[in-house]
């Protein structure tokens, strides 16, 4: 199973920026009858890397989270994301909340974290987003499953 990340996307002049690397789960076979696979895979703890920038004072801004099949995903595969740090900034009066917690990622957007900017540019790089895979089975028929994570930034 491959997950792609997506390109940044920009909104109301905040932006938002996606690297890391692609994950490749490798599920190992079965060999024994009556036997299933591991519950749930876990990327790295940095697997994706998002840079953000709230360019206004008194702003903020929320990332939200989608996926796209690429081209093919089976719905009992569930994608889940979470921060796994605040990543780097120097405004000492900005904040990222939320997302530290597994969220279930969706074919519609959900909120991940929010980014707040009270007396400067609020900028952070290295935000880190780990990725788990769960719903992994013998029943699920054996293919090749692609998803692209597609990641924005925008408005409360």
């Amino acid at each position: 199973m491959l997950f792609l990340l997506s390109f940044c996307v920009m909104k109301a002049q905040r932006t938002l920026t996606v690297g890391g690397t692609n994950w490749a789960v490798s599920i190992p076979s079965i060999t024994e009858a009556g036997s299933n696979y591991t519950a749930t895979y876990e990327s790295a703890a940095n697997q994706i890397l998002l840079t953000a920038s709230i360019p206004l004072l008194l702003s903020s801004g929320k990332v939200s989270v989608h996926y796209e099949g690429n081209p093919t995903w089976n719905p009992n595969l569930i994608l889940q994301a979470k921060r796994t740090g605040d990543g780097t900034t120097l405004c000492l009066l900005c904040t990222i909340t939320g997302g530290t917690a597994y969220q279930t990622v969706t074919l519609t957007d959900i909120e991940l974290f929010r980014i707040t900017a009270i007396a400067a540019l609020a900028s952070y790089t290295n935000i880190p987003i780990q990725l788990q895979l769960s719903g992994v089975s013998v029943t699920i028929p054996a293919a090749t499953y692609n998803s692209r994570l597609v990641f924005t930034i925008s408005a409360l």
